[in-house]
């Protein structure tokens, strides 16, 4: 298996306002599957299926990563990616 470590995304994962720091495809697939804050969506579902694919080695790290983060902004709840250019 390859190397399957991203730049972090920061997401806020529950109501207190708490941040997480996710970095990894396996992360990102333990977070999309458990603690959700939504149970539906079209971003969410392919986001569960690009980090399945990319754990498989039949999808590639940057689209789970790129569907990761569509799906934190899907549910709100994104609050840093770290390949923004400022």
């Amino acid at each position: 298996m390859t190397n399957l470590d991203f730049l972090a995304v920061t997401i806020e994962i529950d109501e207190t306002g708490e941040l997480r720091n996710v970095s990894s495809v396996a992360e990102a697939a333990e977070i999309l599957r458990q603690n959700w804050p939504v149970d539906r969506g079209k971003e969410l579902s392919r986001a569960r299926r690009a980090c399945l694919d990319a754990m498989e080695g039949t999808g590639s790290l940057e689209e789970a990563r790129t569907a990761f983060v569509a799906a934190a902004k899907e549910a709100g709840i994104l609050v840093w990616n770290s390949a923004w250019q400022f």
